[in-house]
C-alpha cells in the first residue's frame, strides 16, 4: 500500500507570493477602495497551487532497485521507478537516506526523468566507503503539476540492507591471473624446483648455477659436476594480522587504510593458497577481534573473504601487547606473520616495536605500512608564510620519527614494506614470493 501523499507548495509558488505581496500593498495604498483585491489575489494563488497539485496525479507505484552486494570502493547504482496516476506531472525529485558507509553524509538526491507519459525513473550512482551491512533507510519523492506551483510528497521507509564486501579487484586483475597461469605453482598444483630447502633431485651443473649447490660427493662418483635441486616449501603457515584501530581507520585515496590492507592481503592470500600454503586472518584493536581457522585450499578463499568483511573499524588505539601475545600463544609452529599497521604516537610505536620483537624470536615477521603522502607533501612544499613553515617543520619531524621506528623494526630482523596505497599489494606479493623462494618460513 502506497503512503498518503501530502500537498505542498513549491518554491515557484513562494516566489509568486513574494512577487504579489508588493503589488497588493501598492493597490491598497493607491486605491483603498480596492483593498479586497489583495486577499482575492492570495486566494487565487492558493487555488492555483491546489489545482496544480491535483493535476500532478496520485502515486501508483514507487520502487527502488539496488545491488544487494557490493565491494568497498566500487561504484553502485540506486534506481528509482515511479508511476503516477496522471500524465500531467511536470517534474519529479527524489531523495534517499542511507547508512554513512553507503552514502557520504547519509543522503543523496536527484531528479527523475520521464520514460513514459506516467512513468519516471532516476539512476543515482554511489560508492560505498566502508565494509559491512548498510541500510537504505528512507526515500522521499516529490512531484509537481504542469504549472510547477503545487506538489505532492510521499515518504516511504525501506530498511533495505546492502552488504559491502572487501574489494577483490586485485584478485580478479588480469595481471595476477596471468601470473598464476604462468608461474611454477599456477592453477594446477605442481612441484616447485628452485631455491627452497627440501631436496628434490640432482641435475647436471650448468653455467650460471650457484656453485654452492654443487654436490661434490655425487660429482666425484660420476666424474661429472652435479648440482642439487630443491623443492620450494609448501604447507607454510601465513597469518595476516590487521590493526583495526584509529590510525588504520583513517582514509587514504578515498578509502580507510584497513580496506586497502584487506585488499592487498586477500590478493596475496589467494596466491598463497594456490601455492599450497595455509592462510589465516587475525584482527585486533583494543583487544583481539577475529582469528580465522587456517584455510588450506583455494576453495576456502571465499570463507576468508567473508571473514575479512567482518573486520570492524575502531576509534581507539590498538593494544599491541595483548594482541600480538594472544596471537603468539595460538601459533604452534613457525609462521610468517604479516602485520598491517600505522602509527602516529611515538609511545604507541615503541610498544608496537617491543611486541613485534617478541614475535621475531620464533616467527618470521613482515611489517606493512602505507606511506603518509600528505605528510610528505607538507614537508617538501615550499612555505609561503610562517604558518606553512611551522607545518613543514612539524611534518618533517613526524616523518623522521616514522623512519626511526621503521629502522628499529629492520634492526630486529623484520622485513618492512612502506609504499603508497596503490602499490602496497604488489610490494606485498613480491615480498611473499621472495620469502617463499628462499624457504625462510620453515
Amino acid at each position: 500500500m502506497m503512503p498518503r501523499a501530502a500537498l505542498i507548495p513549491t518554491g515557484r509558488a513562494a516566489l509568486l507570493v513574494a512577487a504579489a505581496a508588493p503589488l497588493a500593498l501598492l493597490v491598497a495604498v493607491l486605491v483603498p477602495a480596492m483593498w479586497a483585491a489583495a486577499p482575492a489575489l492570495g486566494t487565487l494563488i492558493l487555488v492555483l497551487v491546489l489545482v496544480d497539485a491535483v493535476l500532478a496525479g496520485g502515486l501508483r507505484a514507487l520502487t527502488l532497485t539496488s545491488d544487494p552486494d557490493l565491494e568497498v570502493g566500487e561504484p553502485g547504482l540506486l534506481q528509482i521507478d515511479a508511476e503516477f496516476a496522471s500524465g500531467m506531472t511536470g517534474s519529479a525529485q527524489c531523495a534517499i537516506a542511507a547508512d554513512l558507509r553507503l552514502l557520504p553524509g547519509g543522503r543523496t538526491e536527484g531528479p527523475l526523468a520521464r520514460v513514459e507519459p506516467a512513468r519516471w525513473r532516476a539512476a543515482l550512482p554511489f560508492t560505498p566507503t566502508r565494509r559491512g551491512t548498510g541500510q537504505i533507510e528512507t526515500i522521499w519523492l516529490r512531484w509537481t503539476g504542469p504549472l510547477g506551483l503545487g506538489a505532492r510528497q510521499v515518504v516511504q521507509d525501506l530498511d533495505r540492507p546492502v552488504r559491502v564486501w572487501p574489494n577483490l579487484a586485485p584478485v580478479r586483475s588480469p595481471a595476477l591471473q596471468t601470473f598464476l597461469r604462468d608461474a611454477q605453482f599456477g592453477l594446477i598444483a605442481r612441484r616447485m624446483r628452485g631455491e627452497g630447502t627440501m631436496f628434490e633431485s640432482l641435475a647436471e651443473f650448468e653455467p650460471g648455477m650457484d656453485r654452492r649447490r654443487i654436490d661434490w660427493k655425487a660429482s666425484a662418483r660420476h666424474a661429472h659436476l652435479y648440482a642439487k635441486e630443491y623443492e620450494a616449501e609448501r604447507n607454510n603457515q601465513i597469518v595476516f594480522a590487521f590493526d583495526c584501530g584509529a590510525a588504520m581507520s583513517e582514509p587514504v585515496g578515498g578509502l580507510p587504510r584497513i580496506d586497502r590492507a584487506v585488499s592487498a592481503a586477500l590478493a596475496t592470500a589467494f596466491v598463497a593458497l594456490k601455492g599450497g600454503d595455509r592462510v589465516a586472518l587475525y584482527g585486533f584493536a583494543a583487544r583481539p577481534e577475529l582469528f580465522t581457522p587456517f584455510a588450506v585450499d583455494p576453495r576456502d578463499f571465499a570463507r576468508l573473504s567473508r571473514a575479512a568483511a567482518a573486520l570492524d573499524y575502531h576509534a581507539q588505539e590498538p593494544n599491541f601487547t595483548l594482541a600480538l601475545a594472544s596471537l603468539a600463544s595460538r601459533l604452534k609452529r613457525r609462521s610468517l606473520i604479516v602485520v598491517f599497521s600505522d602509527f602516529t604516537d611515538p609511545t604507541s610505536a615503541e610498544l608496537m616495536v617491543e611486541s613485534i620483537s617478541r614475535l621475531t624470536a620464533r616467527h618470521l615477521v613482515l611489517f606493512v605500512t602505507m606511506a603518509d603522502e600528505e605528510l610528505t607533501t607538507i614537508a617538501t612544499a615550499t612555505p609561503d608564510d610562517m604558518q606553512q613553515l611551522a607545518m613543514a617543520v612539524s611534518a618533517d619531524g613526524l616523518l623522521r620519527q616514522r623512519a626511526l621506528v621503521l629502522g628499529k623494526l629492520r634492526q630486529l630482523g623484520v622485513d618492512v614494506i612502506e609504499a603508497s596505497w596503490d602499490r602496497i599489494g604488489t610490494r606485498l606479493l613480491d615480498s611473499y614470493l621472495a620469502i617463499k623462494r628462499k624457504g625462510a618460513i620453515g
